[in-house]
């Protein structure tokens, strides 16, 4: 789960999430939460919510949108509304490694926005010394039911479980 051994989980949270309007749900919480310099690392299989968590949390974060899958142009920033942080929404499914997501320059933007990696997962921790990490697990047949588990890496997550849930 990207979790290695010299780093230390303070958060850990499962959550039910039975529609695509309550993933967004979660995305604006979970935006109302974050703040300059936060990483957050998205895993899950294509279709699970990466993008619709992302939606939330930059409806969340006050940004400008559409926020899209940036599958294709692998990073967009959206920038703030409100005065507070941008949103740096990466895609890094197509590429090839570590390398590769570092051309990015990410971290020239990372203090001063909130990163969302998508397919980050073995790439993006080295991106900062505390991240989230949210594991999303589609249920098996036609429903839109998720599973989402937000694993905090670093004393920045300490007592954030209960306002997520």
């Amino acid at each position: 789960m990207g979790v290695e051994m010299n780093e230390e989980a303070v958060l850990e949270v499962g959550l039910d999430v039975p529609t695509a309007a309550d993933m967004r749900a979660l995305g604006l919480r979970l935006g109302g939460l974050l703040r300059a310099g936060d990483l957050l690392v998205l895993t899950g299989d294509l279709g699970a919510g990466k993008t619709t968590l992302t939606q939330g949390i930059g409806e969340g974060l006050r940004v400008r949108g559409p926020i899209t899958s940036p599958t294709f142009v692998i990073a967009r920033v959206h920038p703030a509304l409100a005065g507070g942080p941008a949103l740096v929404h990466v895609d890094a499914y197509r590429l090839g490694g570590f390398a590769e997501l570092d051309d990015l320059d990410l971290d020239a933007s990372a203090e001063d926005s909130v990163t969302i990696v998508e397919w980050g997962e073995g790439l993006a921790e080295g991106l900062a010394d505390a991240r989230l990490e949210v594991i999303i697990s589609r249920s098996e047949g036609p429903s839109e039911a998720r599973t989402v588990k937000i694993i905090g890496i670093g004393g920045r997550w300490a007592g954030l479980a209960t306002a997520l849930k």
